[in-house]
């Protein structure tokens, strides 16, 4: 099989932070539907601390997680050791990547698509991704949301990779 698209699915502060204590620290009920509309239907590569982050497993959806562990399993998860194993497993001409921060600069160099969502707060936390080069990635999509009912402003912002 060729290699599938893949695209990188995100919610970031403008600081960079993407979670704090294995959460997000923010609630964005608009990006939930966002990740579940972009989401369904595919399967998705994450973690082993995202997948343990997860409420419960996402209905129709495969969990194919990376872990170092060999040990490791959970129902639901299908675990693999490697970015080659995750993309063989899926098996699947578009796959999504939904983190942490590690799996994320894992597959940056393989992605061809970036949905990030970018939430204007600066908040603590312990995991971070740096902004989209644009040297590497082309804009192509912005839907800005102001803030309002105690949450923040956002924007859904869809990236494509540059070629030649």
């Amino acid at each position: 099989m060729n290699r599938p698209d893949i695209t990188l699915v995100l919610a970031r502060a403008a600081n960079g932070v993407i979670g704090a204590g294995g959460k997000i620290p923010w609630h964005l009920p608009a990006d939930l539907r966002r990740f579940k509309q972009l989401t369904m239907g595919r399967p998705m590569i994450m973690g082993r601390k995202t997948f343990d982050s997860l409420p419960a497993i996402l209905e129709g959806r495969r969990h194919i997680v990376l872990t170092r562990d060999p040990d490791w399993q959970d129902e639901g998860a299908e675990p693999v050791p490697s970015v080659e194993d995750a993309l063989k497993l899926a098996n699947a001409p578009q796959v999504m990547v939904i983190g942490g921060a590690e799996i994320y600069r894992l597959f940056l160099p393989l992605a061809t698509r970036i949905e990030l969502t970018e939430v204007a707060l600066e908040p603590a936390g312990d995991a971070a991704i740096a902004y989209p080069d644009p040297a590497d990635w082309r804009e192509i999509a912005r839907e800005d949301h102001p803030a309002g009912d105690g949450r923040p402003a956002y924007s859904f912002v869809t990236f494509t990779r540059k070629t030649g």
